[in-house]
């Protein structure tokens, strides 16, 4: 697998001293080096590349601009590289995959390109099943039918987050979904609870619930979501309610608008 990669920066020092770090990587295929965000947008929708090492501030467009400019195709993966540690929240808030201080250190490099690697071998495969089942929808149509059946549980599952961040004072959290134990709603804010921290995310639920794989987190309460996967016990209660105790002990009501979620427990 080789990974298409462009290079933005207005000082071409730095774009010196990432090439000659990227030259440790057989798989990366520098096919554009821009040095400016103008540039940068046109490279990209050119050569449609897997990543971009991207500066932040930049004269004219920046670093931002440019992955605002791409919102109408698909964009590639995106690091950004700055000397600036204060952009941090505002990248990962653009989805990026890393955010990286000049100088590079060869091992966050390192740790970088495996993560990107990881992605597109993920991407890639999604790519590969789709194109197979073009073709056997022409050739053997009933061979697709069961190929989706066989598929529709690993491929929901690939749809949904795996790690989500949440910015909370003033720092980045990378939070596995599988430790997140259950979400309350107070507005358009989410307190994300899990085995040991509790986080502030500004979102809405209804948002928050389409990241979210609904196989295993369920509403229970109109401003409650549940792992089900840490559900320990059900506690039945009045007028139809009942609870529900979590791996932490905690215990977390559910309202007669949800009953059918305790029924995956009864049967």
């Amino acid at each position: 697998m080789t990974i298409r990669t462009i290079l933005v920066d207005d000082e071409p020092l730095a774009i010196q001293g990432l090439e000659l770090r990227l030259q440790e990587h057989e798989d990366v295929e520098i096919i554009d080096k821009c040095s400016n965000g103008r540039e940068a947008i046109r490279a990209i929708k050119t050569h449609k590349p897997d990543l971009v090492f991207l500066d932040i501030q930049m004269p004219g467009f920046d670093g931002f601009s440019v992955v605002q400019g791409l919102m109408e195709v698909e964009p590639p993966l995106f690091v950004f590289v700055t000397a600036y540690s204060d952009h941090a929240i505002r990248a990962f808030e653009a989805q990026a995959m890393d955010y990286l201080m000049k100088p590079v250190e060869p091992s966050r490099l390192a740790d970088t390109l495996d993560r990107v690697r990881q992605r597109l071998t993920e991407k890639r495969g999604v790519e590969e099943v789709d194109r197979l089942k073009e073709v056997l929808a022409e050739v053997a149509p009933d061979a697709v039918d069961e190929m989706a059946a066989a598929d529709t549980g690993e491929m929901a599952s690939n749809r949904f987050e795996k790690l989500i961040n949440i910015k909370d004072r003033g720092q980045i959290f990378r939070v596995d979904v599988d430790t997140i134990e259950r979400i309350d709603a107070a507005g358009d804010y989410m307190c994300i609870y899990t085995g040991d921290n509790t986080l502030i995310l500004r979102e809405t639920m209804k948002d928050l619930e389409k990241r979210l794989d609904p196989r295993r987190f369920q509403r229970v309460h109109r401003s409650t979501i549940v792992n089900l996967d840490l559900v320990r016990q059900v506690k039945p209660h009045t007028n139809g309610e009942c609870f529900l105790v979590l791996d932490s002990g905690a215990s977390v009501k559910v309202s007669r608008s949800y009953r059918d979620v305790v029924a995956r427990f009864v049967h």
